[in-house]
């Protein structure tokens, strides 16, 4: 009697570019909503901060546990969050706690982003705390086999490509060849 191995289902990987984009998308609705909390002083505003963090957890778990692993920028540029077993795509939404432990490590990335952010005119130093947010996700792009960032490894998640979604990137692209064309007419 032998084994055999069943064939895992191949879930082809998002690009680096789309996942940024799905991630920029993200960060700019989180941080519209949370800078509307400020008083346009500079420094750190801790009400910005609680909205900015509970907003993330909304947009960033609660919405991704509730639909299909897609977050709005990750609906946008036909992305999804699966889980991951022993190396291999179990094709499963992952758990509302490995959600949590995720977007907790890039939620802090995110939220050091947008203090820089509010604060770089006044210090432009504040840029340095990009940093963190850029050495977690550019894990992902030295990672040929799996394209896994620092907070999809420790969550136990991938980021794959799916084929719900609004495809914003593809729908860009026919945009601008379709501008380019009528120029050149």
């Amino acid at each position: 009697m032998t084994i055999e191995r069943i064939p895992q289902k191949h879930y082809p990987k998002a690009e680096i570019g789309r996942r940024g984009m799905a991630l920029g998308l993200d960060f700019l609705g989180v941080w519209l909503v949370s800078s509307l909390m400020g008083g346009g002083d500079s420094g750190i505003q801790f009400i910005q901060i609680f909205v900015f963090a509970i907003a993330w957890l909304l947009l960033r778990v609660i919405v991704v546990y509730n639909n299909q692993g897609q977050s709005l920028g990750r609906w946008a540029f036909d992305m999804k969050v699966l889980e991951v077993e022993s190396g291999e795509v179990t094709g499963k939404i992952p758990a509302l706690q490995a959600l949590l432990k995720r977007e907790a490590i890039i939620g802090v990335g995110a939220l050091l982003v947008s203090i820089a952010l509010g604060n770089i005119r006044f210090n432009p130093t504040a840029i340095l705390l990009i940093l963190p947010l850029a050495v977690d996700c550019g894990t992902a792009w030295y990672d040929q086999l799996m394209h896994q960032a620092l907070h999809d490894r420790y969550g136990g998640t991938i980021i794959v490509s799916s084929r719900r979604g609004y495809a914003l990137d593809i729908k860009i692209k026919q945009l601008v060849e379709n501008m380019r064309r009528n120029v050149r007419r």
